[in-house]
């Protein structure tokens, strides 16, 4: 996992739409990126759904919600049309973004270690600096816990 403190690392992925994204667009305001292993999966359909459902929320204090996760754009927008998700899903199959954020990590499942994405979510302030880091995040709470951090940052 990254420092608190240190400078988000740059990226330029495109979103559910195809539309390429950069960091660097979302200066002067907060950005929640989190990383999740896998469109339509149980954990993280919760984790997407209650961000979708705290995106108002999110919105009024300047925040944006990136998801990113290794699936294709086709994935991700069958993801947003299933669940409503009102917002950005990027696409990151060859891992740039998700290694340069430290979230490609050996897993231990069903007694096989595999390569994937650890949950994690970053913080990141208006000038692109990391303020909070949370590895190994609980999908179902996590969109509420970065909303309670938004607040305390307030």
């Amino acid at each position: 996992m990254l420092e608190i403190g240190t400078k988000a690392p740059a990226f330029e992925l495109p979103d559910q739409n195809g539309e390429m994204h950069t960091l660097e667009e979302y200066r002067g305001k907060k950005v929640i990126l989190y990383f999740y292993p896998k469109d339509m999966t149980a954990g993280c359909t919760k984790q997407a759904c209650a961000f979708g459902e705290l995106y108002p929320q999110f919105a009024e204090k300047g925040a944006v919600v990136l998801g990113v996760s290794k699936d294709s754009v086709a994935s991700h927008k069958k993801f947003e049309e299933k669940y409503s998700l009102p917002f950005t899903l990027l696409s990151d199959p060859r891992l740039d973004c998700i290694q340069a954020y430290d979230v490609w990590k050996e897993k231990t499942m069903y007694g096989k270690k595999t390569m994937g994405v650890v949950r994690t979510t970053y913080l990141i302030d208006e000038e692109g600096i990391i303020v909070k880091a949370f590895g190994k995040v609980k999908a179902a709470d996590n969109p509420a816990q970065m909303l309670a951090e938004l607040d305390g940052e307030g």
